[in-house]
């Protein structure tokens, strides 16, 4: 097995295996090749797949601990040269051929996508399977118009796309990382979650003792600050960012998501660990994925087919009259997201879309069981036996889950008004992180109401998505170190006061519904005109 660990692969040999159905990635210049625990995979299935032929050193190391490094050291069947040219993945759309035993890399070497020009697989890139429809539709080819725009924007923008400056970036990624873990930010503050435990523990004791003496709307109202609030530490815990041991984090997790708040930390945790490999790519990114409510990119509009939810999302009816008015519907809409997140979260348990065997496959029943704990006090002890009439049991859901809705505003804030384009797999972790990202700008006191996760691009603050599994309290202490990245790198950081970064939002929403608007206009004067591209 060493001598097999040892052997060096050319570049063709591993896209022969790929060609095979073999899941490959490279990890630190070693060939991994992931069939055995696909399935076992605790982060889930798809965020593997998103990196097959892909060079996932920086991703893995994000996302891991060191101790789940070195179990996946133990499939790694070779070696290859570095720098290594990442394939794009087959879910991406990118084709591999057989391996013929001679072959030299340069003999068959040839672009498997136009990277830096967006590397889009077909269903992305086909607006109209008819080239003469495309030709005659004024809509589909300003769908076109912007999506080139938008990467010329990015290209112009950002740093380049070639290997030197891309290798550059991660070198100086890499040192911020080892900056991080010299400061200790790794480190967990239990003193800072103590204090949040009592905080959360006031809201709680606060809204039960208004439903006893039968205060009922405000007592709704501490019961969602209370869920507002415990949701930070499980997304903490689903990072492994509280002990840093597995069992233990994801056990807090489940206790706080599923027992306490009704929510499946195993579906959020598949959903957003996805998020974090793909960020803001409209095809495979479930967090931007919210047709029929929302479209925050004009992609959307002809019926992107999504990896992440295996269907095809369809701009219908629907959709289009939704679509035209979501800059004044966002708000309204967010109120209400609890209620999606419930279903997202049955679904994922009772189809079992998570790890079935392995080291993860208890947290199901385990999850299961603390839906029905919450739904017994909440749903029967809370609601039907403890409020006596149906009208105010309404108000006390509607209330309760209205307040959870600024939760619902950070998320989409730090990513529904950013870059929803694709350069393809030459860029670096670390440059798509912060051009996907926005961070929010607010006083220190009030980083609780936010749980830190204003601070969502960068490494520490921002953290969030360069170094996800740095403890939220550690966040604001990187900042200097992230701008300094930033300054050195030539990478631009978005940071916007919330008012502003609201306003950007709901300015990006505004444009995308007007060029739905457009869209539908265009297609409906052909219609009229009886011209439907034939020739």
């Amino acid at each position: 097995m060493a001598r097999l660990a040892d052997r060096m692969l050319s570049r063709r040999q591993v896209e022969g295996l790929i060609a095979e159905g073999k899941t490959i990635f490279i990890f630190d210049g070693n060939v991994v090749r992931a069939d055995a625990w696909l399935r076992f995979h605790p982060g889930g299935d798809k965020t593997i797949l998103h990196m097959v032929g892909r060079d996932a050193t920086d991703e893995v190391n994000a996302l891991h601990s060191i101790e789940s490094r070195a179990q996946m050291r133990r499939f790694i069947i070779g070696k290859v040269q570095q720098p290594w040219e990442s394939f794009t993945p087959p879910l991406h759309g990118g084709k591999f051929r057989p391996y013929i035993e001679g072959e030299e890399d340069e003999e068959l070497s040839e672009p498997e996508c136009p990277q830096g020009e967006g590397a889009r697989s077909p269903s992305s890139l086909s607006v109209s399977s008819d080239d003469n429809s495309f030709l005659l539709d004024p809509g589909l080819r300003r769908m076109e118009e912007l999506t080139r725009k938008g990467m010329e924007y990015d290209l112009a923008t950002y740093p380049a796309l070639d290997a030197e400056t891309q290798g550059k970036i991660v070198g100086l990624y890499r040192e911020l990382d080892e900056q991080v873990r010299s400061a200790g930010l790794y480190n967990c503050n239990y003193v800072r979650y103590m204090r949040e435990v009592a905080r959360y523990l006031t809201y709680l004791s606060t809204s039960l003792i208004l439903l006893h003496y039968g205060w009922y709307k405000m007592s709704a109202f501490f019961l969602g600050v209370f869920w507002h609030q415990i949701t930070f530490t499980a997304h903490d815990a689903g990072h492994m960012g509280i002990t840093h041991h597995f069992h233990v984090d994801t056990c807090i997790g489940i206790f706080i998501a599923d027992f306490c708040g009704g929510l499946s930390l195993g579906w959020w945790k598949r959903s957003h660990n996805v998020h974090h490999i793909v960020t803001n790519d409209p095809e495979h990114d479930p967090d931007i994925e919210h047709l029929p409510f929302f479209a925050v990119s004009h992609r959307l509009f002809s019926s992107l087919y999504s990896t992440y939810y295996d269907r095809v999302m369809q701009f219908d009816a629907v959709a289009r009259a939704l679509v035209k008015f979501q800059n004044y519907l966002y708000y309204p809409i967010l109120c209400f997201g609890r209620f999606n997140l419930y279903r997202l979260s049955w679904e994922y348990l009772i189809l079992g879309l998570g790890p079935r065997k392995g080291i993860a496959a208890y947290q199901r029943w385990l999850e299961i069981t603390g839906m029905a704990v919450f739904w017994y006090w909440f749903g029967y002890q809370l609601l039907y036996r403890s409020i006596p009439t149906n009208w105010d049991r309404f108000l006390f859901v509607m209330i309760s889950h209205a307040v959870t809705m600024p939760l619902h505003v950070q998320i989409t804030l730090s990513h529904f008004a950013m870059s929803t384009s694709d350069l393809g797999v030459k860029e670096s972790f670390a440059q798509r992180m912060l051009r996907t990202t926005m961070d929010v700008d607010c006083p220190r006191w009030l980083d609780f109401v936010h749980g830190g996760l204003q601070f969502q691009a960068c490494p520490h603050m921002a953290i969030h998505h360069l170094f996800p599994r740095i403890p939220r309290h550690n966040l604001r202490t990187a900042r200097e170190l992230v701008m300094e990245f930033c300054k050195k790198s030539g990478v631009p950081y978005a940071l916007y006061r919330f008012y502003d970064g609201n306003k950007k939002v709901i300015g990006h929403l505004g444009e995308v519904g007007r060029q739905a608007k457009i869209l539908a206009e265009c297609q409906a004067a052909i219609i009229n005109k009886g011209d439907y591209g034939h020739m």
